[in-house]
């Protein structure tokens, strides 16, 4: 077989990335756009290496129950595969069994990468106050879009830098999808971002290839409850406009139900702090006195969480790479340091690649009373807690997973970790 033949393949089983399982002649196939359950036919994209084969679905021989009809007419089936935008590769699938099988993702990585065995709770984002539309769109608060040399703009096809030109961003809030329909002319070749904070206003933030901007950024506000934080207008934020409030609670209640109430007097870490959104968390479960300090290697991030975290009086922002930082405090830290150290919390919340064992390893050797991890991929999540159940960490309440990216195959998930 070779790179561009069409083959049929019964769908058995989903893989991290949003890629599904078939097998061909015994061989492991990882297919787009289809889900367990379906019966397709695919074409191969990649075929040289032994272990496994890559392909699109371009039909559906015999449709799953779940499936349904795309909430992105531009990404669905038949799209020609090279011009599906990419993005939202469950928005095929019913909302419910798209969670289904992101609770399956996560536990599967829990066992075959980690090698663990831990009960998962999924939830989507929002709560009976706060609730996301029933089909998983318009919740999208920052969407980029791409620009190519020939002006298009719009939205890159899956798995390429494809720019293909869509009317539509149902996965944006309304304002963002209107501000993006409007700036589709003149743009020079590079990057668009949309950013509508929490005053509603959209911010439209043009990149162009090879151009630094000289002028300051804008510095808009995010608000979660009754607490604002200042942040960069292309400054990182959760993208989904529910997530900061769902996950801060998240935290909360999971530390509340493991640890009880935070001791003012200990010290706690809050790493990759961004701008002090957990950092907060944190306090606001210490007290006005609690001692804090905030890792962030982004110095404009850090000067911002020094504002956001102002109130607490034992709080400080530092700007770090986080392994370097935690290896330092655990090398030249005071006996009476390491002794609060002991009593607090390291809050961790590491990008898609993890923590990875050097941070692992350092945290661990500061012996904090607890662990809250926060993270964004399942397997790197799972390397991460085999190497701190190797020094002695476990997640004695389990996984709990929340759904903060309808239609796509992302999810977050948060665990406290206890000795």
């Amino acid at each position: 077989m070779h790179d561009g033949d069409l083959i049929e393949l019964d769908i058995t089983g989903i893989a991290h990335g949003g890629v599904f399982v078939g097998r061909h002649e015994g061989r492991v196939v990882f297919v787009s756009d289809t889900l367990p359950g379906e019966r397709v036919r695919a074409r191969l994209t990649e075929t040289r290496k032994k272990a496994f084969w890559r392909a699109e679905a371009v039909e559906v021989v015999d449709a799953a129950a779940e499936r349904r009809p795309h909430v992105w007419r531009a990404a669905d089936i038949d799209v020609d595969p090279a011009m599906r935008v990419g993005g939202a590769e469950f928005g095929h699938i019913e909302l419910s069994h798209q969670r289904a099988l992101k609770e399956r993702v996560v536990r599967e990585a829990m066992e075959r990468v980690g090698r663990l065995e831990l009960p998962i709770d999924l939830r989507p984002a929002g709560d009976a106050e706060h609730l996301e539309s029933v089909d998983g769109t318009g919740w999208r608060t920052r969407v980029s879009l791409h620009v190519d040399d020939e002006g298009r703009v719009g939205a890159y096809a899956a798995r390429s830098h494809h720019v293909v030109e869509t009317p539509d961003l149902p996965l944006a809030t309304e304002a963002v999808a209107r501000a993006a329909a409007e700036v589709r002319a003149g743009a020079r070749p590079g990057r668009i971002d949309l950013v509508q904070p929490a005053d509603g206003r959209v911010r439209v933030l043009p990149r162009p290839d090879g151009e630094r901007s000289s002028a300051a950024p804008e510095v808009v506000e995010e608000v979660v409850g009754e607490r604002v934080f200042r942040v960069d207008a292309g400054g990182f934020w959760q993208v989904h406009r529910l997530a900061a409030h769902t996950l801060t609670s998240l935290v909360k209640a999971e530390l509340i139900a493991s640890v009880g109430e935070l001791d003012p007097e200990a010290t706690h870490l809050d790493l990759y702090g961004g701008v002090g959104l957990f950092a907060a968390s944190l306090g606001e479960l210490g007290g006005a006195s609690t001692r804090i300090v905030s890792v962030e290697s982004d110095p404009r991030a850090t000067e911002h969480a020094g504002e956001n975290l102002s109130e607490w009086v034992g709080a400080r922002a530092e700007t770090a790479r986080v392994d370097r930082f935690v290896q330092r405090l655990s090398s030249h830290a005071s006996e009476r340091e390491r002794e609060r150290l002991s009593r607090g919390v390291v809050l961790l919340d590491p990008p898609r690649a993890g923590a990875g064992r050097v941070a692992v390893e350092g945290i661990a050797a500061l012996s904090p009373s607890a662990i809250v991890y926060v993270a964004c991929d399942p397997v790197a999540l799972a390397r991460d807690l085999a190497s701190f159940a190797e020094r002695g960490y476990r997640a004695e309440r389990g996984i709990r997973a929340v759904d903060v990216f309808p239609n796509s195959h992302h999810v977050e998930a948060v665990t406290v970790l206890r000795r």
